[in-house]
C-alpha cells in the first residue's frame, strides 16, 4: 500500500521508498570496517571523558595536579604582622639552656624564645581559639625523642592562655594507635592538667579538602586545625629516613587522613605542598632531646642526644633549615627546603634573618 500524499497527488514507488527511508533512518548498511571504526571512536570518547573526570575529581589526590589552579592556603599568620616584624625583634630566636641549668627548664626556654620574637601576645589575642600542633605520631616515651616533648607543649599551652586565648586545643594525626601515642608521649596528661582540650584523629574529624598542590590535589584534612583562629606548629627536631630531617614543614603530615604513605613516593614536593597550604601563626621547634638517627620512629635512647634548645620563628622554612643543622644535615641536601624557598614560603638562608640567641 502506497503512502498517501498530503496534497492528494499520487507518489511513485521510488518517491515512497525514499520518504520511508528518511523517516526510518534506513540508509545504506555500513561495512564491517566502518562499524569497527565507529566503535573505536566511541570508546576513545568514553576513555577521554573518564580521564578528564579523574583529573577534575580524583579522590586519590596523588598525581592529580590542578594545572593552572591556584593552590589553596590556610593562612593563620597575624594580620599586619609584617609591620610589627620591622621592629627590633628577632626573626629567628634560639634559646639554649644556661650553664649549670637543670631540668625542668623547657618552659623557661620556650618563654625566652617566644619573648625574643615578640611574646605570645603578639600572636594570640583575647578570645582566640588556638590549636597547638605537636608531633604525637609514635607510641614512644619522651626519652625516645620521637614526639614533641610534653613540657614544651605545656609551656605553649600556658603562654596561649596567659595571652587571653578562649580555648586551647592540642591535636595531631598519629601514625601508631592514637590513644597510646597521646598517653605514652605524656602530652595528653600535660594538656589535660593545664585545661587544654585534646582532640584525637577520629574519622569524623576529617573532611576531604581541595589543596591544589603539585602532588596533593585533594585529601582528607583534620578539620580541628582548619577551624582554629591561630595554629602554632610545635615539631620535634629529628632524623627522618626518607626526608633526612623532619621539623616544621614535615610536621603538617599530621593534618592528613587517608593513606599518607602513598605520599612517600614524592615526599619533598608533598611536604612543600602542605607547607604551602598551612601557614602557621608561629613555629616553636623542640630540640630538648633530638633523635639523631633511625627516625622518625626511633625507640633506642642511644640514638638521641640532649641539646636543651628551643627555636621560635614565624618562618617555617628557616626553622627547618636551622633545625637540620642540629642533626648534621645541610639545607642543600633537603629538596623540600629549596622548593619552599622558591615558592616564597620562607627562606632557607636562615642566617640572613635577624637571629638572636637567648
Amino acid at each position: 500500500m502506497r503512502d498517501a500524499p498530503r496534497n492528494g497527488a499520487p507518489m511513485s514507488d521510488e518517491t515512497t521508498t525514499a520518504a520511508r527511508d528518511a523517516r526510518t533512518g534506513m540508509f545504506e548498511k555500513p561495512s564491517r570496517r566502518d562499524m569497527i571504526k565507529r566503535i573505536g571512536q566511541a570508546a576513545g570518547v568514553l576513555a577521554g571523558t573518564a580521564v578528564l573526570g579523574r583529573l577534575v575529581w580524583d579522590r586519590g589526590s596523588v598525581g592529580a595536579t590542578a594545572a593552572a589552579a591556584k593552590p589553596q592556603v590556610r593562612d593563620f599568620r597575624v594580620a599586619g604582622d609584617a609591620d610589627k616584624a620591622s621592629q627590633d625583634l628577632a626573626e629567628l630566636a634560639i634559646a639554649r639552656a644556661k650553664a649549670g641549668e637543670h631540668e625542668p627548664f623547657a618552659a623557661s626556654l620556650v618563654r625566652r624564645a617566644v619573648d625574643a620574637v615578640g611574646g605570645m601576645k603578639r600572636f594570640v589575642s583575647r578570645g582566640d581559639i588556638v590549636v597547638i600542633k605537636p608531633n604525637i605520631g609514635w607510641d614512644r616515651l619522651p626519652i625516645h625523642a620521637a614526639n614533641t616533648n610534653p613540657d614544651v607543649v605545656g609551656a605553649i599551652i600556658q603562654l596561649a592562655f596567659d595571652a587571653g586565648a578562649k580555648k586551647v586545643v592540642v591535636a595531631d594525626g598519629s601514625c601508631n594507635d592514637p590513644h597510646r601515642c597521646y598517653q605514652r608521649s605524656g602530652i595528653w596528661r600535660k594538656a589535660y592538667d593545664l585545661g587544654a582540650e585534646v582532640v584525637l584523629p577520629a574519622d569524623h574529624h576529617f573532611r576531604t579538602t581541595r589543596i591544589r598542590g603539585e602532588v596533593l590535589n585533594e585529601w582528607p584534612i583534620f578539620t580541628t586545625l582548619l577551624d582554629a583562629h591561630k595554629v602554632i606548629n610545635v615539631p620535634v627536631a629529628k632524623h627522618h629516613n626518607l626526608a633526612k630531617y623532619t621539623g616544621g614543614m614535615k610536621n603538617w603530615y599530621g593534618i592528613l587522613g587517608g593513606r599518607r604513605n602513598r605520599l612517600h613516593q614524592n615526599i619533598d614536593v608533598s611536604i612543600a605542598d602542605l607547607a604551602t597550604f598551612m601557614r602557621p601563626t608561629l613555629v616553636v621547634v623542640d630540640a630538648i632531646r633530638v633523635l639523631m638517627r633511625n627516625g622518625p620512629q626511633g625507640g633506642n635512647i642511644d640514638d638521641t642526644k640532649v641539646m636543651n634548645t628551643i627555636v621560635a620563628t614565624t618562618d617555617q622554612v628557616a626553622a627547618d633549615a636551622f633545625g637540620a643543622t642540629l642533626i648534621g644535615q645541610h639545607r642543600d641536601n633537603l629538596p623540600y627546603l629549596k622548593i619552599g624557598h622558591e615558592r616564597g614560603l620562607g627562606t632557607m638562608l636562615w642566617e640572613s634573618l635577624r637571629v638572636r640567641e637567648v
